[in-house]
């Protein structure tokens, strides 16, 4: 059984997101929920944004995004007033859930190092000592818009059509010789983080630190270019 949802505007904890939509096969990850639907056919992948649109009705269907690939589509719910997951995105979740169920389909996150990649949302890292000099240059050459809500010039950028990560900038005190700049950040769901972050170190990678697992671990390649395993847990 799913965690009851408040009603409302209430704010939920990472936690509560997580609990509610855990059993329907969604995963929270990075202020979305997302699934991913196996299919046969684009034909049978029509079928499912169509219920799913349906099943959102007018008001719902903003808050969802929709990415339909070979062999799957993947549905991400996300408030577009806040950016974030409210309790109208949990409870859309589990109709959609139960759409994708009459169709003889399932919704599930694709954890555990199976064949096919869980779900998870990557973003661009970029530390910088001046970020107010450097963000324009960034803005313009990927095209990106300022992140909805964000406040000043050092706020993140996203991709107006939602196909690229997102970048976001962290502040340096001093110039760093030695070490990337730029680093990635996977953010996967919580159940699939122990898997990704052993994949990466039987693959030649290094464990830099995990002083804040499971919020984050810092992985490394041979050559120290640097990538974090991030997820929910630890920010609440």
């Amino acid at each position: 059984m799913t965690q009851q949802v408040p009603d409302g505007d209430e704010r939920l904890s990472r936690r509560e997101i997580s609990d509610a939509v855990g059993d329907l096969g969604w995963r929270y990850v990075l202020d979305v929920v997302r699934t991913s639907v196996a299919v046969a056919s684009p034909a049978r992948a029509v079928e499912v944004v169509a219920r799913a649109v349906a099943v959102a009705g007018a008001d719902g269907e903003r808050s969802l995004e929709m990415d339909v690939r070979p062999g799957r589509v993947v549905l991400t719910l996300r408030s577009p007033v806040t950016g974030a997951v409210t309790p109208v995105e949990v409870e859309l979740a589990g109709r959609i859930s139960a759409v994708v169920s009459e169709l003889g389909l399932s919704t599930g996150p694709d954890v555990g190092g199976r064949e096919v990649r869980s779900v998870q949302v990557l973003e661009i890292a970029i530390d910088a000592i001046d970020i107010a000099a450097v963000r324009p240059f960034w803005k313009a050459v990927m095209g990106y818009d300022d992140e909805p809500g964000a406040s000043g010039g050092e706020g993140a950028l996203v991709d107006p059509v939602g196909q690229g990560p997102a970048i976001w900038f962290q502040r340096m005190t001093t110039p760093r010789a030695q070490r990337n700049r730029i680093h990635l950040d996977v953010s996967v769901p919580h159940d699939e983080a122990s898997h990704r972050v052993e994949a990466a170190l039987a693959s030649g990678g290094v464990l830099l630190s995990d002083a804040a697992a499971p919020s984050f671990w810092v992985l490394a390649d041979v050559e120290g270019n640097e990538a974090c395993v991030t997820t929910w847990q630890g920010r609440d």
